[in-house]
């Protein structure tokens, strides 16, 4: 048992006892003898009293010696207990938010019945909507992404220190066999593509590290993009000397936050490598001036890098924020399984604001207005099923927000009939419209949208699957309290 639970038990104990006895830090102090100092710090489970000071707190509380220092609480202290216990505080990445761990123990014992209450709220909300460990890590990672506008100045300069004493000539697309070499030669790489096939469980992971023996199993009907990205990744590790890591593509679990956080910043590290800041800055900044809206020259920007539509979209939350001061802006990913009615929101990130859409767990069917949605739609219906591209405004019917979303749909290699879609969207502010020189109001078709077809007002919907059943339920309790209040009214 860890001192420091032992003497945060004791000082909440401490404390709740003395509470209950109507007591003051200074009322105790001059029944005991004791300083309030001294008392302050040991409630606050700083300090741990020495054999003689816990009896003369037994006698003048009127308190069993055993019950005192017994780490058993009463149902009231119970859940910040098995907090306490329990690694949550250790996992918790409270550094990356600038809280102290001391400062957090000390709001806990500074009000317990408060902070009690407020945890087990917390258990409860995570309880009913099936949150898992690993959302809440995945929750916390995304908040501090968005906390620093998803962009990360130190892991830029990494790529750039790397390119530079690698001699990777950053205005020309970076290969595999770029990179290949330098895992093999510089960090002792055995590069395997045989092993993963004869695991036919394993067909949906891309790659396996094998640490001990600096062996990286892959699997051998991946893409070019996807090899690059991999090997990018590898090296970030290597060259960043990350330590706690993942060691699957994708992940299967995860022991601890530092590995989901790391993974993020060797991920971060990939996408800058192989789409380099300022070659993308400046095809991004003349193709924002462009007279009028071109889809195929931002093709043939993607193009012009060896990445996937995903790692495009995704680095363009990095540089879009710091580079073109758009700032209100989302990105989603879909997917779908073929022949079934649900679409599932597998990643999100949100920049500077909340944008809608959210990920729900209340079983509730998106909008299919989106163009997220229609890209997957459009990719299932078309005779070669290798992507589909779209672009749309989405108007919310709830909020005088409009965004300006892009999106991509493609199949996924690894899982059979499942197709995805990641999307880009842009709050139409007056600044957006300014920085893109080909936007026209007319140029795009609009869409009223909504979140949820449950929570959707929007009448003679011909796209929605279900019927708007949280508004139904919010109209019939507004309509009986009015009847209510017209009853009351008439006996006044």
């Amino acid at each position: 048992m860890e001192e420091e639970y032992i003497r945060l038990i004791f000082g909440l104990k401490l404390k709740q006892i003395r509470t209950n006895k109507d007591l003051s830090l200074f009322g105790l102090a001059k029944l005991t003898g004791l300083s309030k100092s001294y008392l302050n710090e040991i409630e606050k489970g700083k300090k741990y009293p020495k054999t003689d000071k816990i009896v003369i707190l037994s006698e003048k509380l009127e308190v069993p010696y055993d019950h005192l220092v017994s780490l058993k609480l009463d149902k009231n202290l119970a859940p910040i207990g098995e907090i306490l216990q329990s690694k949550v505080l250790k996992e918790l990445p409270l550094e990356l938010f600038g809280i102290k761990k001391n400062n957090l123990i000390d709001i806990i014992a500074g009000a317990p019945a408060k902070v009690n209450a407020f945890i087990s709220t917390l258990i409860k909300i995570s309880q009913n909507y099936n949150l898992t460990r690993e959302s809440f890590f995945l929750a916390s990672l995304r908040s501090y992404q968005e906390a620093h506008n998803n962009y990360f100045a130190d892991i830029e300069q990494e790529v750039l220190n790397f390119a530079k004493a690698y001699h990777i000539n950053l205005n020309k697309p970076i290969t595999s066999k770029d990179l290949e070499e330098i895992l093999i030669e510089e960090y002792g790489y055995t590069i395997d593509f045989e092993e993963l096939q004869n695991h036919q469980n394993l067909s949906e992971l891309r790659n396996i590290f094998i640490p001990n023996k600096k062996v990286l199993l892959i699997y051998n009907t991946i893409s070019e993009a996807q090899k690059t990205f991999i090997y990018a990744k590898e090296i970030a590790y290597n060259y960043m000397n990350i330590q706690d890591r993942l060691y699957t593509f994708p992940w299967i679990k995860f022991e601890s936050f530092d590995q989901v956080l790391n993974n993020m910043i060797a991920s971060y590290f990939a996408g800058a490598l192989i789409i380099p800041k300022d070659n993308l800055i400046e095809k991004l900044t003349h193709f924002f001036n462009l007279p009028t809206w071109q889809p195929l020259q931002l093709h043939k920007i993607i193009m012009s890098f060896n990445c996937s539509d995903e790692t495009f979209y995704q680095r363009l939350t990095n540089i879009l924020p710091e580079h073109f001061n758009i700032k209100n802006l989302f990105f989603l990913r879909f997917t779908h399984k073929e022949n079934t009615p649900n679409f599932r929101l597998t990643k999100e990130l949100h920049i500077t604001q909340q944008q809608t859409p959210h990920a729900n767990r209340n079983n509730e069917h998106y909008c299919r207005r989106w163009i997220s949605i229609n890209t997957i739609q459009e990719l299932e219906q078309s005779s070669t099923k290798n992507s589909a591209y779209g672009i749309q405004i989405s108007s919310y019917q709830n909020s005088k927000n409009e965004y300006l979303v892009l999106s991509a749909a493609t199949s996924d290699p690894f899982k059979e009939n499942i197709n995805r879609s990641v999307s880009l969207g842009m709050l139409l502010s007056p600044h957006l419209k300014n920085k893109l020189r080909f936007f026209k109001e007319d140029t795009f078709e609009r869409k009223i949208v909504g979140v949820t077809c449950e929570t959707c007002a929007v009448t003679n919907c011909k796209e929605r699957v279900a019927e708007p059943k949280v508004l139904i339920k919010q109209e019939r309790n507004e309509t009986i309290e009015k009847t209510v209040e017209n009853i009351l009214k008439s006996y006044q």
